[in-house]
C-alpha cells in the first residue's frame, strides 16, 4: 500500500528537484515505511510505501528493470498470485519473495495494455515502457485505489491524493462548477456520474476500470473491464451452487487476509460482515492467528425510534455471532461525544472534496483511529455484499412468478414466506407483489410521494452548466423507475456507482496504514454470483437463500435465517448532534450570509428550511430528507471555504 507520484515532460525537458520535492513532501502528511524516487531525465516516479503484505517489506519502489527497460511505481495488492505465476511461468524458488509490483510488470510485459485485464485485486500503478517511449497507467475495476493526473501538451503529473499535484506551481487552484453542479443535483449518494472530473478543474482522474497509455504525444483513456455476465451457471441441484460459492467466497477471503500484521473486520448483526468474518476467523485459526472485530454501536442512552423490523442498536445479534464463530478478539464502540458536525473539517482534509456520507462519518473513521493502535494491517468488511453475495429479493422475484403464471410455486413461496417473516395476512403480501409486477398499479393504488431531498441548488447554475442534458446522455435518471433487476444490472455496469467508496477507503488507508479490503467486491465472487440462477437466490420462502444456505454452521441460525428484522445505520446521527444544535445554526448562518453561496445555492430554500428548525428536532427525525440537506449543504460550504 502505498502513495504513488510522478511527472513526464513529453517534451524530454528534465524534471526539476523542487518540484519532486513539492510533491514527495507533500505525501509527508502520511506515515510511511519506506519513501524512494526514481528519476531519468524526463521522467520522475515517486513512491511513499506503507508495508502490509510479506512481500512488500523491504520492496523497492519505484522499481526499474534494466533487463526489460521498465520501470513502475505501484499501489497495489495483487489477489490472484497463484494464477498469475502459473500464466506467467515464473519458477516456484521466485515465488514466495516476488513483490506485487513485480509481478505486475510481468504482466506488462506480456500482455501489455491489456494486462489490468488479468489481474485480480485493489491497484493503482503507472509503468514507464523505456523502449517505447510510452507510459501505460491503470486503476482496478471498482477504483478501490484512487490515481489523479494533471495533463497539458508539456507534461502529465500523477499521484494518489490530489494536494501534491496542487502543489507544483504550473497546476492553478480552479474549482470545477460542472462537479460542484452535478454533485449538488444528485440526491442519492453517488457524488458524480462523470467520474473523470474533480472537484479541481485542472485535476482528472483515471475512472475505474480505466486505463490511461501516453504515447506519441497523444493520451489514451480506455475502458479495459465491464463485469457482465456471461449466461447462467447450470448445476445439479443447490448444494452444488453453494459448495462452488463457498470456494470461491474462500479463495477471495483468504487472499485478502495476506499482511504480517494483524486482520480486523468490521461486524455488524447482519449476514455479509458476519459471513466474511466467519469464513475468515476459521482461515486464521489455522496460521494461529485471531481476528479482532470492530462494532458501532449507539451510546448507552440512545432510544431507538426505529420501526419494530429495524433495528438500531446490534449488540445482541453481533454477540451472538462473535460466540458462534469463536477465534475473535472483539471490540464495540459507540464513540462517545462525537458527532458529524465536529468531523466535517477532518473528514475535508481527508477526501479533499465534499462529502455525503456524513451519517457514518465519525465511527469509520473511528474504528480506522482504534484499529492502528491495535497494529491493524488489514481491516475486512462486507460493504458490498447486498447485490452479490446476499443478493435475492423475495417480493421481486415472486413478481417474476406471478408474471409467468406459476401460480403453485408462487402459492408454496408465499406460504412459507408469510411464516418466515411473522406476516400472516397473504392479501397484503400479494398486494406488494402485484405491485412490483405491474408498476402501473402502483401508481394508481399507491399515493405516498416518493422520497426526494429538496432542491436548494441554484437552478440557473443547473441551467448554466447543463447538468441535466449531461445526466440524461450519461444515461442517469434521477428518480429512477427501474426495476431492482435493472438497477442490479447497472449497478456492476456503471463505474459511478463504484467510485465513492473507493475514494473513502483509499485516502482513509493513507492516513491510518491500514488497507481496506472487501471480499464481496472481489471480482471472481461477483462473476460467479452473476452466473447463479436467480431460482437459488430466493427458496422456500428465503430470500438471500444462497448465502444464507453457504452460512449454515458458520454463522448462528438467529443471524443467518432472520427475516424479520434489519440493522439500520445512521438512526443516531441526529441524536449526536443534538448537544451542538447551537453550533449546527450558527455555522447554517454563516452560510446563508455569504454573498458567495448565492451562486451555488437557492439561499432562501435554505433559509426556508433552517426556519423550521432552530430548536433543537427530534433523534426521530434523522431521516428527514430537509435536514439531512442542510448538512450535505453546510459540508459543501465548509469545503469551498477551505480550498477556494
Amino acid at each position: 500500500m502505498s502513495a504513488i507520484a510522478g511527472i513526464y515532460h513529453q517534451n524530454h525537458e528534465p524534471v526539476s528537484r523542487e518540484h519532486i520535492h513539492a510533491m514527495m513532501g507533500s505525501l509527508e502528511q502520511f506515515p510511511a515505511d519506506d519513501v524512494r524516487v526514481y528519476k531519468k531525465d524526463h521522467i520522475f516516479l515517486g513512491c511513499h510505501a506503507q508495508w502490509i503484505t510479506p512481500e512488500s517489506i523491504g520492496e523497492v519502489l519505484p522499481f526499474y528493470d534494466n533487463e526489460r527497460k521498465l520501470a513502475i511505481t505501484a499501489d497495489a495488492i495483487i489477489d490472484n498470485r497463484k494464477d498469475l505465476f502459473n500464466t506467467l511461468g515464473v519458477r516456484q524458488s521466485f515465488r514466495k519473495e516476488m513483490s506485487d509490483s513485480e509481478l505486475i510488470l510481468l504482466a506488462y510485459e506480456k500482455w501489455e495494455e491489456d494486462c489490468p485485464k488479468y489481474l485480480v485485486g485493489d491497484f493503482a500503478f503507472v509503468v514507464w515502457d523505456e523502449r517505447k517511449r510510452k507510459l501505460f497507467a491503470a486503476r482496478d475495476f471498482s477504483g478501490a485505489r484512487t490515481l489523479y493526473y494533471y495533463f497539458d501538451q508539456q507534461c502529465f503529473a500523477f499521484c494518489t491524493v490530489m494536494a501534491p499535484l496542487l502543489s507544483l506551481p504550473f497546476i492553478k487552484r480552479d474549482m470545477d462548477e460542472e462537479w460542484l453542479a452535478e454533485f449538488l443535483f444528485i440526491q442519492d449518494m453517488i457524488d458524480v456520474v462523470d467520474v473523470s472530473k474533480t472537484i479541481h478543474k485542472n485535476i482528472k482522474q483515471i475512472p475505474p476500470a480505466y486505463s490511461l497509455t501516453i504515447e506519441g504525444g497523444r493520451v489514451n483513456l480506455e475502458r479495459y473491464c465491464r463485469v457482465v455476465g456471461k449466461g447462467k451457471l447450470k448445476l445439479k441441484d443447490t448444494s452444488e451452487y453453494v459448495e462452488a460459492f463457498k470456494e470461491v467466497f474462500q479463495e477471495s477471503i483468504n487472499s485478502k487476509l495476506r499482511t504480517f500484521r494483524k486482520v480486523g473486520s468490521h461486524l455488524s448483526g447482519g449476514i455479509d460482515s458476519g459471513s466474511v468474518a466467519s469464513f475468515a476467523a476459521a482461515s486464521l485459526k489455522n496460521e494461529n492467528k485471531k481476528l479482532y472485530t470492530y462494532s458501532y454501536v449507539p451510546e448507552d442512552n440512545f432510544v431507538d425510534w426505529t420501526p419494530k423490523y429495524r433495528v438500531a442498536n446490534e449488540t445482541p445479534q453481533i454477540s451472538e455471532t462473535i460466540n458462534h464463530i469463536g477465534n475473535v478478539e472483539s471490540e464495540f464502540l459507540s464513540f462517545k461525544g462525537r458527532n458529524s458536525l465536529k468531523e466535517i473539517d477532518d473528514w475535508l482534509d481527508v477526501m479533499e472534496m465534499p462529502y455525503k456520507f456524513f451519517e457514518n462519518s465519525f465511527w469509520v473513521k473511528g474504528i480506522l483511529e482504534e484499529g492502528q493502535e491495535q497494529g491493524i494491517g488489514v481491516m475486512l468488511n462486507g460493504a458490498r455484499g447486498n447485490l452479490g453475495v446476499s443478493w435475492g429479493p423475495a417480493l421481486d422475484y415472486y413478481a417474476i412468478l406471478l408474471k409467468k403464471f406459476k401460480w403453485v410455486h408462487l402459492n408454496r413461496e408465499v406460504n412459507q414466506y408469510s411464516t418466515n417473516v411473522g406476516v400472516l395476512d397473504k392479501k397484503r403480501i400479494y398486494s406488494l407483489i402485484s405491485k412490483k409486477a405491474f408498476p402501473i398499479m402502483k401508481k394508481v393504488l399507491d399515493s405516498s410521494q416518493p422520497y426526494n431531498f429538496p432542491d436548494v441548488i441554484n437552478n440557473d447554475f443547473v441551467t448554466r452548466h447543463k447538468v441535466k442534458e449531461k445526466l440524461d446522455s450519461l444515461g442517469y435518471e434521477l428518480n429512477s423507475t427501474k426495476n431492482i433487476y435493472e438497477l442490479r444490472k447497472e449497478h456492476f455496469e456503471q463505474n459511478y456507482v463504484w467510485n465513492t467508496t473507493g475514494t473513502s477507503n483509499s485516502k482513509l488507508s493513507l492516513r491510518y496504514s491500514i488497507w481496506n479490503r472487501d471480499p464481496t467486491n472481489d471480482m471472481r465472487v461477483i462473476k460467479y454470483c452473476l452466473s447463479v440462477p436467480e431460482e437459488q437466490y430466493v427458496q422456500n420462502g428465503m430470500d438471500r437463500s444462497l448465502i444464507r444456505n453457504a452460512t449454515e454452521g458458520f454463522l448462528p441460525d438467529q443471524v443467518r435465517l432472520n427475516q424479520q428484522k434489519r440493522g439500520i445505520q445512521g438512526a443516531d446521527w441526529l441524536y449526536r448532534l443534538i448537544p451542538d444544535w447551537g453550533r449546527f445554526n450558527n455555522d447554517m448562518d454563516s452560510l446563508v450570509k455569504d454573498p458567495l453561496m448565492y451562486e451555488y445555492f437557492n439561499v432562501e430554500k435554505i433559509k426556508s428550511i433552517l426556519s423550521k428548525y432552530r430548536s433543537e428536532p427530534l433523534p426521530e427525525q434523522a431521516f428527514n430528507p430537509e435536514l439531512r440537506i442542510l448538512m450535505r449543504s453546510l459540508i459543501v460550504y465548509r469545503f469551498i471555504k477551505k480550498q477556494f
